[in-house]
């Protein structure tokens, strides 16, 4: 398999597991269910596609990795993009299942996609949620880059990295719905339009600078291994 199809594969498990939790079971199995389903769509998807394209399904884990050294800048461009249509993708799928039972409308897009004000449970601002997307995201990639260390275990870099996205669903989906990743804020918020769009900019920018201070830090301790 081609490492920019496994991304976009990767992506789109990740979407439609995760959203589709959201969304199908959001209710039942409330925060805690929809944060494990992230982070074991992840574990799933480091293990099946992790061989092949190191499975970052996540363009700030993805730049991140790259200024660390883990990842060419040359690929870059083909891994971002295979992961936001991996991302349209899979929440594009659970679009087509609501569709065809006669039961969506872009609110069902506007549930899932991230926001700060009036778009946030706790009203988190602007400034709030750009700081919890962009440490969160530090978390992720930090763990990311540890775990896949050259003197780390080997075999186990999915389960550390797996519980880190659960971890960091769990904390930041009360405060901006969780994005952590810029593929996964795209797909809703274009099929949400009005505020969602707007308010996307954030959604990019924040856990990008959160994969990059994360490798910035992690340099001077692991080096490029």
């Amino acid at each position: 398999m081609n490492k920019y199809i496994a991304e976009f594969v990767g992506t789109f498990v990740l979407l439609f597991a995760g959203l589709g939790t959201a969304i199908f079971d959001g209710k039942d199995v409330g925060h805690l269910g929809i944060s494990l389903a992230f982070g074991l769509a992840l574990l799933a998807m480091a293990y099946a596609i992790g061989p092949i394209s190191g499975c970052h399904i996540n363009p700030a884990v993805t730049i991140g990795l790259a200024v660390a050294g883990r990842c060419p800048w040359s690929d870059v461009p083909g891994y971002v993009i295979a992961q936001i249509l991996g991302g349209f993708s899979g929440f594009g799928t659970v679009v087509l299942i609501l569709f065809m039972a006669g039961h969506y409308d872009p609110s069902v897009a506007a549930s899932v996609a991230n926001g700060y004000g009036d778009h946030s449970a706790i009203g988190a601002t602007v400034g709030g949620a750009f700081v919890a997307e962009s440490v969160l995201t530090f978390v992720l990639v930090l763990t990311v880059l540890g775990a896949t260390a050259n003197n780390a275990p080997a075999g186990f870099a999915g389960i550390p990295i797996g519980l880190a996205l659960a971890v960091t669903n769990f904390v930041a989906i009360p405060i901006t719905n969780a994005s952590i990743n810029p593929a996964r804020s795209i797909p809703p918020a274009f099929y949400a339009h009005d505020w969602a769009l707007s308010q996307l900019w954030l959604f990019i920018v924040a856990p990008i600078i959160g994969g990059v201070i994360a490798a910035l830090v992690y340099l001077p301790i692991g080096g490029k291994k």
